[in-house]
């Protein structure tokens, strides 16, 4: 697969950040990161496509503040730098269940967009990378590590469960995907993902200092 060269990856970043300031870009370099981390610990992964897989798997957030569309915006905008392949990362890293019924952000896509997405997804063979994308997204905030739970009860209390579940979307479906991801990573390298990244434990449950 044809990749660039990380500095023009961060160039984009930069470019990203003057069209849309937020947290998004830390976000990106943290998951890269990760990705990094892991994928060192498996043969079959090489650790640079990893990294720069988690540096552009957020870049459609370089259009301006979306939800749901920043999978095909981002897609859009590294096939058009020229390495469609690697821009699947844009779309699949979203959806680890593939379906798009089960993310409950606001879709801000016209219906032939969205159906290139759900084409796209029923049309793709979800790889390693793939996988470790989804994952790493999952267990990283915005410029640390926690348990992939604490991620997801934030995820409840932003788009509130009990609304989302009533309107039938399949949103527990998606987070079991999520774990089982987690646990496919472990059982690959032998030890718990989160032995690998640093202060997953302080992040999560906080520190209490002692007198």
């Amino acid at each position: 697969m044809k990749l660039p060269e990380i500095s023009l990856v961060e160039d984009w970043l930069k470019e990203g950040y003057l069209h849309n300031p937020g947290p998004w870009v830390k976000h990106s370099k943290y998951v890269a990161n990760a990705a990094k981390i892991i994928a060192n610990k498996i043969e079959n992964l090489n650790e640079n496509t990893a990294y720069i897989m988690g540096l552009i798997h957020d870049m459609g957030r370089i259009a301006g503040i979306t939800q749901e569309r920043h999978s095909i915006d981002g897609y859009n905008f590294i096939k058009k730098k020229g390495f469609e392949k690697l821009a699947r990362i844009c779309i699949t890293h979203c959806f680890p269940n593939k379906n798009i019924n089960a993310n409950i952000g606001i879709w801000e896509c016209t219906k032939n967009e969205l159906k290139f997405i759900e084409t796209f997804l029923e049309n793709s063979e979800y790889g390693d990378y793939d996988r470790l994308i989804q994952l790493c997204d999952c267990i990283t905030m915005e410029d640390k590590y926690i348990l992939i739970e604490k991620r997801l009860v934030d995820v409840v209390l932003r788009y509130n469960l009990k609304n989302q579940v009533s309107l039938g979307i399949p949103v527990l479906q998606k987070w079991q995907k999520y774990l089982e991801i987690k646990d496919y990573f472990s059982n690959l390298i032998g030890e718990s993902i989160y032995n690998l990244l640093p202060n997953v434990i302080e992040n999560t449950f906080g520190t209490i200092k002692s007198d």
